[in-house]
C-alpha cells in the first residue's frame, strides 16, 4: 500500500481535535502498511496550521487555496480530494466524521469507485482482507466490515482513536487542482455564528437535560453547571419539541451526533433515538428518579435521584472543589 491520503478539514483556518484525530488514525494506517501519510487541507490556512499536522504524523501537506474554495460545496470538494487521491496514487482516504463529510466522502467514494466504511470505531484489524470495525445497532455491537475495492474511504468516529502525537516534518505543498466554476450553484450571502458558549460538536463535556427537568423555567441550575465546567448545553428531543429548548441543542438520532469525553444527562430517561447519538461518548453520568430508565445500561455512573435535588448539591460541590483548586 502506498500512501493514505487525510481530508483536514479546517474550521476559520484551524484544525480542531477531530481533524488531529483523523490525521493520527490515517498516519497509523500507513505506518503499518510502510506508507505515507498526506494530508489535503483545502481553504486559506496558515503555514503555522498546516506544519502542525506533521505533530500527528503528516509527511505532506497539499494545499489548496483557489477562490473558487472558499465557500464549501460538497460536489466541488469532491472532485478536487479525488484529483489529490490520483495525483497521489493513494489507496485509501481518511476523513472525520462530521456534517462536511457526511457530504463530501459518499461523493468521493463514488468517483474513486471506492468502499465505505462511515463511522469507523478503530484501526483495521485486519490488512489483507482490508477489514475495519465499526459500532452498529445504535452502539450496542460492533461489526467488522470489509472493503474489498482497491480504492477504501473510512470516516472515522469521534473519540474513537484518540489524538496521538506522532512528530514529523510535514512538507507543505501547494497544489493547483481543476475546478469547473459552473459546478457552484450556491452561495453563503450571510453567515451568523453563535458566540460566548461552547458548541456541541467541539465540546469536551455536554450537560443534557430532558422531561425530568419539569419545565423551561427550571433549567438555571444546568446552564450553572455548564458554566462550571466549561460544558456545552444539549437537551433530548422531547424538550426541543416542546420548546422548552432550541433545536439547535437537540442530540439524538435525529439531532446531532456528539462524542465529548463526559456526556452527563439529568433527567432523560434514554429512549434508543437519544442514545445512538450519544453512544460514542466516552464516559456518561445518568440523573434520573427511575431505576429502570434505558439510560442505566448505557451509563458509567448513575444516580437514582430527582435532577432537582442532585443539581444544586452538584454544582454546590463543584464551585468548591475549583476555588480550593
Amino acid at each position: 500500500m502506498s500512501k493514505v491520503i487525510i481530508f483536514a478539514e479546517n474550521f476559520d483556518g484551524k484544525f480542531k481535535k477531530a481533524t488531529l484525530e483523523a490525521m493520527a488514525y490515517g498516519a497509523e494506517i500507513a505506518e503499518k502498511t510502510g506508507g505515507e501519510a498526506v494530508a489535503v487541507s483545502i481553504g486559506k490556512v496558515s503555514n503555522e496550521e498546516l506544519a502542525s499536522l506533521g505533530d500527528y504524523g503528516a509527511n505532506k501537506v497539499l494545499s489548496i487555496t483557489r477562490e473558487a474554495l472558499e465557500m464549501l460545496d460538497a460536489r466541488v470538494y469532491a472532485r478536487v480530494i479525488a484529483q489529490a487521491v490520483e495525483k497521489e496514487g493513494a489507496d485509501v482516504l481518511v476523513f472525520t466524521v462530521s456534517n462536511a463529510s457526511k457530504a463530501i466522502a459518499p461523493r468521493v467514494a463514488v468517483r474513486l469507485r471506492a468502499g465505505m466504511v462511515y463511522g469507523a470505531s478503530g484501526l483495521p484489524t485486519c490488512f489483507n482482507p482490508f477489514t475495519v470495525p465499526k459500532k452498529v445497532f445504535h452502539g450496542k455491537a460492533f461489526a467488522d466490515v470489509v472493503i474489498n475495492s482497491e480504492k477504501k474511504v473510512i470516516s472515522l468516529a469521534q473519540n474513537s482513536f484518540g489524538v496521538v502525537m506522532n512528530k514529523k516534518e510535514a512538507v507543505i505543498e501547494q497544489m493547483d487542482a481543476a475546478v469547473d466554476p459552473g459546478l457552484i450553484r450556491s452561495k453563503v450571502t450571510n453567515v451568523e455564528k453563535s458566540t460566548g458558549k461552547v458548541l456541541l460538536n467541539d465540546a469536551e463535556i455536554i450537560v443534557s437535560g430532558g422531561r425530568g427537568m419539569k419545565g423551561p423555567d427550571r433549567w438555571k441550575p444546568l446552564e450553572e453547571l455548564a458554566d462550571t465546567l466549561g460544558a456545552a448545553l444539549a437537551c433530548s428531543r422531547p424538550v426541543s419539541d416542546e420548546g422548552w429548548r432550541s433545536h439547535t441543542e437537540h442530540v439524538g438520532q435525529t439531532g446531532k451526533i456528539v462524542a465529548p469525553n463526559l456526556y452527563l444527562a439529568f433527567g432523560i430517561s434514554g429512549a434508543i433515538q437519544h442514545l445512538a447519538g450519544v453512544s460514542s461518548s466516552k464516559v456518561i453520568v445518568a440523573v434520573n428518579t427511575d431505576k429502570d430508565a434505558p439510560i442505566f445500561a448505557s451509563a458509567d455512573y448513575g444516580i437514582i435521584g430527582d435532577v432537582h435535588a442532585v443539581l444544586p448539591r452538584l454544582n454546590e460541590a463543584l464551585k468548591k472543589f475549583k476555588a480550593e483548586n
